[in-house]
């Protein structure tokens, strides 16, 4: 007779898909019972018999794993609700004071966030109460993260002209990149010498390594990405989409409902 439970786990694994399809399979009572080979075709003959449990099995698996997956992430939200929401290193547009908060996590040099800029606009012209944190998160090369220092070094010394600075730099032709970050903010006055001394600090160092290390907590794989409430989105979505969710969140009047 068969006596490795070790080599039976195929079985119990094969058992457990159909399982995971139909419900509890009756099972031998010990791993004794039946010998290796009379097991690999039961298993056999019922899979061809029954083709459809596979599939079924794994697009249940693909559910449990999406489920886990979001449930990770809503954990994870609320663990990081503080430096999601409030870091002293991020930006704010729209109203400080606003009730209803969007976080959006961009890449200069992200085609979908530049025409995902329009939306974001048109949503704080909109909502006077609209809170917009934005977290630079550079994930598109060498040239974007140069990009984002020159940004994160332009909200340290001349926070008010960060907005500005922003949108000229998301929305210019060509490739986003310490050299033209650098012309966006000397256009607005602000000196490439004080821009220097604030990059080569800690603050854009510990800036950018603040967002990786939330994006990562939250799944995020590209941008642009949004917070709004207890839901990650991903993706440019569009404005009625994302004007759906923040209007579900103005009756709650809190970061997350």
């Amino acid at each position: 007779m068969f006596k490795s439970h070790r080599l039976m786990a195929p079985l119990f694994g094969a058992l457990a898909l159909l399982a995971l399809a139909f419900g509890p399979v009756a099972t031998p009572a010990s791993a004794d019972e039946l010998d290796k080979a009379q097991v690999e075709q039961i298993v056999k003959d019922y899979l061809l018999q029954n083709p459809e449990v596979i599939a079924d099995a794994l697009t249940e698996l693909d559910r449990r794993q999406k489920a886990a997956e979001e449930a990770a992430r809503v954990a994870a939200l609320s663990d990081s609700a503080d430096i999601l929401f409030n870091s002293t290193r991020q930006v704010v547009l729209g109203n400080p004071e606003g009730n209803v908060t969007m976080v959006e996590f961009f890449d200069y040099n992200c085609g979908y966030c530049k025409r995902a800029h329009g939306d974001m606009v048109k949503l704080m012209e909109e909502m006077p109460n609209l809170r917009v944190v934005l977290k630079e998160f550079p994930v598109l090369g060498q040239a974007s993260i140069e990009a984002a220092q020159v940004a994160i070094a332009v909200n340290a010394i001349a926070p008010e002209k960060y907005g500005e600075f922003h949108e000229g730099l998301l929305l210019q032709r060509g490739r986003a990149s310490k050299e033209s970050a650098m012309k966006a903010a000397t256009d607005l006055g602000l000196s490439e010498e004080d821009l220097n001394k604030a990059i080569s600090s800690d603050i854009a160092g510990q800036t950018i390594e603040e967002v990786y290390s939330l994006a990562n907590r939250l799944g995020l794989t590209g941008t642009p990405s949004y917070v709004i409430g207890n839901e990650v989105i991903m993706g440019a979505v569009g404005y009625d989409e994302l004007r759906g969710k923040l209007a579900a969140m103005e009756s709650c009047g809190t970061t997350s409902c």
